[in-house]
């Protein structure tokens, strides 16, 4: 390395406090030419994923990897329509949270503003440098990148494409993104708690416990993504089956795929059957209790206690019968990750009652577990998954990418006036106007 991250690092931080001063036109304007770039280079980003994919499959790399490294015209097109997302979204700094008058001619504002540097830790997907790439930017964050190696080729591509697009554009200062390589870098940079002061790992549970372990930098993310899906007594029968589904099949190599079906005892019967030849016919291997191959015991595999904790993160399905909501919810909340979960009925109460009971980032209601993404949310782009307890919580957009500050305002007031015997009192007022800096 020709640059220490520690370096590195140091000069994030300067261009973080440059970048975080970028209008709003300046940040949408650099967007715009990350967008450009990326469509006008879509055959040099395919042909270094290719480069990536043969060295994936002379590596055997499990094919989970594999389907999320692939990048091909329709994923380059997907790309895109995420930059341009993020370029539509509303402007997340200077944003007015809240604003009290102290007293006569004593305001103060609470404003929206960025984090500053963000480290992003991330595995397979090369799609995700540039989601993150671009929410940090809108947002004014500094970026500090690591993809895994099996994406180096095409991570190295896109990352010059948009270090080249934005280089010289107002506003946007060098060295606000960097893209690092080597382990040894990312060890390194956990060290680095006065320059970086957020990490957002993606990928397993290994990678994520390891920098949860070994930094004193606050960290957002998730481990695992254990999601269920389950159905009640009183769920629509064709409409269980096609999210059921919808939810393991339709990608079943990311976080927010479902890997266990919860069925109430009432509709075992009527609906075990079809599911698991359904699903079955698409490929995926079924696990099942021993209220599951009491209905359906053909080609069912025992389900263990190991299933209903593991993320498969492929064609691969753990269902269990349960004796009602509450069972279920117990379910999901011993054995979840606290990422997404669903249940399928069409009785309000009951849906109502699972919405507050299950503890995760995201829930819902007659709709497949799929849905819980930054894009389809409406964020824009997702930087991660978040099932902690910080400002942001599931799919963490730009609003996740933002903290605040407050801005005091007034006209020679001192702190002395305020105490003792004739002290003035506060106003504590809420006030309607927002904060200009330009007044």
């Amino acid at each position: 390395m020709s640059d220490s991250i520690v370096d590195i690092a140091k000069a994030a931080r300067a261009a973080s406090l440059v970048l975080s001063q970028a209008t709003l036109e300046e940040r949408n304007g650099a967007l715009d030419a990350i967008a450009g770039a990326l469509r006008a280079n879509a055959d040099s980003i395919m042909k270094a994923n290719a480069r990536d994919l043969a060295a994936a499959s002379k590596a055997n790399l499990a094919m989970p990897l594999v389907k999320r490294l692939k990048v091909d015209a329709d994923k380059v097109d997907e790309i895109v329509t995420g930059v341009q997302s993020v370029r539509q979204q509303s402007d997340p700094l200077g944003e007015t949270l809240k604003a009290t008058e102290l007293d006569e001619g004593l305001r103060l504002y609470r404003v929206s503003v960025p984090i500053g540097v963000i480290g992003v830790i991330f595995e397979s997907r090369p799609d995700a440098l540039v989601q993150i790439a671009t929410l940090c930017l809108k947002s004014g964050n500094a970026a500090l990148l690591k993809g895994g190696s099996e994406a180096l080729e095409t991570n190295r591509v896109l990352a010059k494409l948009i270090l080249d697009a934005t280089k010289g554009m107002p506003g946007i200062p060098e060295g606000w993104m960097h893209l690092m390589e080597a382990r040894e870098e990312v060890r390194a940079l956990l060290d680095l708690h006065d320059d970086v002061d957020l990490i957002i790992p993606r990928g397993g549970n290994d990678l994520v416990q390891y920098i949860m372990d070994n930094t004193k930098i606050v960290v957002m993310g998730h481990a695992d993504g254990i999601c269920h899906v389950y159905v009640d007594a009183a769920a629509e029968l064709a409409k269980a089956m096609k999210v059921c589904v919808d939810a393991k099949v339709q990608y079943p190599a990311v976080c927010n795929a479902a890997e266990t079906i919860l069925v109430h005892r009432d509709v075992a019967v009527a609906l075990l059957p079809e599911l698991v030849a359904k699903l079955q016919s698409q490929g995926v291997e079924v696990r099942g209790d021993e209220g599951v191959r009491a209905v359906v015991s053909e080609d069912v595999v025992p389900a263990t206690e190991a299933d209903w904790a593991t993320e498969y993160l492929d064609l691969i399905v753990s269902i269990r019968v349960v004796d009602g909501l509450d069972q279920a919810v117990d379910h999901i909340n011993r054995y979840g990750s606290h990422h997404t979960d669903a249940i399928l009925t069409e009785d309000a109460t009951v849906a109502n009652r699972f919405l507050r009971a299950v503890d995760s980032a995201s829930v819902v209601h007659n709709a497949s577990t799929r849905f819980a993404d930054g894009f389809r949310y409406g964020l824009g782009a997702e930087v991660g998954i978040s099932t902690n307890r910080l400002h942001s919580r599931g799919p963490v957009g730009l609003d996740g990418l933002v903290i605040y500050k407050y801005v005091l305002l007034g006209d020679g007031q001192v702190a002395g006036d305020y105490v003792g015997p004739s002290a003035r009192p506060f106003l504590h007022r809420p006030l309607d106007s927002s904060w200009n800096p330009d007044r």
